[in-house]
């Protein structure tokens, strides 16, 4: 099997993300794939309309944007398989699912590989579930990855 060439893996640096992780590393080095790691910054300047905040906005987004940088790359040091693979990173700015479905398609990645527990409580009712909306959206196959000691209990 050789059709998996390149395999987009979305992070939010949450524990199954880190879990999740170690699964795209393993695939990429089975395959002789590419990897590319994402991790989606909200994009919160369609809520801002007033243009005295947005000034304050931008300087807040900037932050934000280098503290996402600099906990990607703490996520990354903590996989030294890392240097064997063909890989890269990136930071993307929007919907998240949204986000991950348009990069998906711009990197033609034959497979994602994505955790299934990421947001919890009112977030998760905000922004439902990303992985369950990249599953119904996506290009490729999708490869969900839950934490071991995560159990699935009837609604």
């Amino acid at each position: 099997m050789d059709f998996i060439n390149r395999i987009l893996f979305p992070t939010d640096f949450s524990e199954t993300s880190e879990y999740a992780m170690n699964y795209a590393v393993n695939f990429a080095e089975a395959f002789d794939a590419e990897l590319e790691i994402v991790h989606i910054l909200f994009d919160d300047s369609a809520l801002v309309s007033s243009h005295m905040l947005h000034g304050a906005f931008r300087n807040l987004s900037t932050d934000l944007e280098k503290g996402a940088q600099e906990q990607l790359q703490s996520f990354l040091d903590k996989y030294p398989k890392l240097s064997e693979i063909n890989f890269s990173s990136k930071l993307l700015k929007g919907a998240p699912f949204l986000e991950i479905i348009n990069e998906a398609r711009n990197f033609e990645a034959d497979m994602i590989v994505i955790g299934t527990h990421g947001r919890t409580g009112i977030e998760h009712v905000l922004f439902g579930s990303t992985a369950e909306n990249v599953v119904r959206k996506a290009p490729c196959p999708v490869f969900t990855v839950r934490l071991e000691d995560k159990k699935f209990i009837m609604p």
